[in-house]
């Protein structure tokens, strides 16, 4: 980082005009208002014909708007994010030898469930600290894999999916909640993806999202776990995928409320371009940011590889030599309390499981100026909390 005497006391004039900068639920879309949500289809059942439309439209949408193959079957599930991958993980893995990878929470979540709850014992580790990525080259190929492609608490995204052999025997299952929208996902390499509404698009909670290959569903029609299966995680029935829940016919009852909010959200993201779009305007936010990471002394990324770095969960952490770790931490939260009691940025403390510093959401619903308008507002907190940690 170069060097930068200017430690700001004076308070910013400017504001973000949208202080929700946590890293989920996220922001809304640009120029969103209840009033968008007024064609929901509420009162009906979501299996009558309008609200199997609407599901529907939400599928489609959703193909359209991240460019998946149409030999892709996509599924609207419940539990958010992590019913999609449990869903996967209780359905599919068994089969075979399984490579864990895991570099932040949610991963690690994903490698004890296996491990302590499937108690797969032909399951393998590969971990890395926080900031770091494991050694991919290590992924057997003739193994299934499961990883997040974006790690939320650790702002460390794989670059590309090179180190994903086009040939693999064994299927990769892709927990990318937080990078779907928001970075180029290479289908051909990706058995199944898992994702949330309330990540990228700033949907609403409780919702997820499961794509599977046409790979994963042969799966699924050739192999039956050993363990008994949940109703809500059954996605097979006489040996045989049970479409309907790809082409709207949920598995539980749904949030038409939400639905339509998460319909309002594809139809803005497809405005400005779709992934294209989104993917420039989170690459936008994360330069400004590193612009002003590279001129403070006192932060940096937790992420130091630039080519690993998220372009949407972004962790910075503490890194001035006047402080030590148990001071960094405490500065760092007084700093994320001093902006969010101004009403400036809410929600920007460190996951609770990662090192103590701030993670500030970055991705597509973010407007620009309002990250421009935050900067000034790091160097003024900061001022303010390392002041009162000396006094």
């Amino acid at each position: 980082m170069a060097d930068d005497t200017s430690n700001r006391a004076t308070t910013p004039d400017n504001r973000p005009a949208n202080p929700n900068f946590s890293s989920g639920p996220c922001a809304k879309r640009p120029g969103w208002s209840l009033s968008k949500l007024e064609d929901a289809c509420l009162g009906r059942s979501h299996r009558s014909k309008p609200g199997k439309a609407k599901l529907a439209q939400a599928i489609d949408l959703t193909r359209v708007v991240l460019g998946i193959p149409d030999s892709y079957h996509i599924g609207i599930v419940p539990a958010s994010d992590t019913g999609a991958v449990e869903m996967a993980m209780w359905s599919l893995l068994g089969e075979r030898p399984v490579d864990m990878l895991a570099w932040e929470s949610f991963g690690s979540g994903w490698v004890t469930d296996v491990i302590k709850q499937l108690k797969l014992d032909n399951a393998r580790k590969i971990e890395a600290d926080y900031g770091e990525l494991p050694d991919l080259s290590t992924v057997n190929p003739a193994h299934d894999v499961v990883f997040t492609w974006n790690g939320t608490t650790s702002g460390v995204r794989v670059p590309n999916a090179d180190w994903i052999a086009a040939d693999r025997e064994g299927l990769t299952i892709c927990d990318a909640t937080s990078a779907a929208f928001a970075q180029d996902l290479d289908w051909a390499k990706l058995d199944v993806v898992t994702y949330s509404w309330q990540k990228v698009l700033g949907g609403e909670a409780a919702h997820g999202m499961l794509i599977l290959s046409p790979r994963a569903v042969q799966r699924l029609e050739s192999y039956s776990p050993p363990w008994p299966m949940p109703k809500i995680f059954r996605l097979t029935k006489g040996g045989k995928l049970i479409d309907g829940i790809f082409k709207g016919e949920t598995i539980n009852t749904p949030s038409m409320l939400c639905v339509e909010d998460y319909i309002d959200a594809l139809q803005w993201a497809d405005s400005i371009g779709r992934l294209r779009g989104l993917m420039a305007r989170a690459d936008a936010n994360l330069a400004v940011l590193t612009e002003w990471v590279e001129r403070t002394p006192w932060v940096d990324f937790l992420c130091r590889d630039v080519a690993n770095r998220s372009n949407t969960s972004v962790c910075l952490t503490l890194v001035d030599p006047a402080l030590d770790a148990e001071q960094q931490a405490v500065v760092s939260k007084k700093l994320a309390s001093l902006l969010d009691a101004e009403g400036v940025a809410y929600d920007i403390g460190a996951y609770r499981d990662a090192p103590a510093g701030l993670r500030i959401w970055a991705g597509a619903t973010i407007e620009l100026s309002d990250m421009q308008a935050l900067l000034p507002w790091l160097d003024w907190a900061y001022a303010q909390a390392t002041r009162a940690e000396a006094a």
